[in-house]
């Protein structure tokens, strides 16, 4: 049963101190539970989550986050700073959770760790062929392999304005 697209999960999924992480407030909305009652949880439960499996977020660190991604409210957590868990630390939150619907997205979620995990894997190992076959070939391919690593690494689209329109 999926409840969620994996595409929706990975734009959960963030790159924080070199760790793919996922914040509370997007877990707890996951498992339909409030954020607190999902903190609570893992507070009574902290044997369970060592450094490695959830950590909080520095002031810092929230302020980067909050402007990339452009969604997190100021007032979200304006008294704490947000806690982010690692896969394993969201794959323990099923086991303090206990209800159906914290099995049942724990299992997306993993799912959509593997997928960005092998994605990534996919990446390095198209990149480092092309690195092979660069060295193999002589400069007169160099614009064909420049052109390639451009399409690996796309940029951000860019919104042009159009006069006259006005979205709604």
């Amino acid at each position: 049963m999926n409840l969620l697209p994996v595409e929706d999960i990975h734009r959960k999924i963030y790159f924080i101190r070199g760790h793919k992480v996922m914040l509370d407030r997007e877990l707890a909305d996951l498992y339909c539970v409030e954020t607190g009652h999902l903190n609570r949880a893992v507070k009574r439960n902290l044997p369970r989550f060592p450094d490695d499996f959830f950590f909080q977020l520095t002031k810092k660190e929230y302020e980067t986050l909050r402007c990339q991604i452009g969604i997190l409210r100021t007032e979200a957590h304006a008294k704490y700073m947000p806690y982010v868990f690692t896969q394993e630390g969201v794959s323990m939150l099923s086991s303090v959770l206990h209800s159906e619907r914290a099995i049942l997205v724990n299992v997306q979620i993993m799912r959509a760790f593997a997928r960005l995990r092998e994605m990534l894997a996919t990446h390095k190992d198209l990149a480092r062929k092309l690195e092979e076959l660069e060295a193999r070939y002589d400069s007169q391919f160099k614009v064909v392999f420049d052109a390639i690593r451009e399409l690996m690494n796309p940029s951000k689209p860019t919104m042009a304005k159009v006069k006259g329109f006005k979205p709604e």
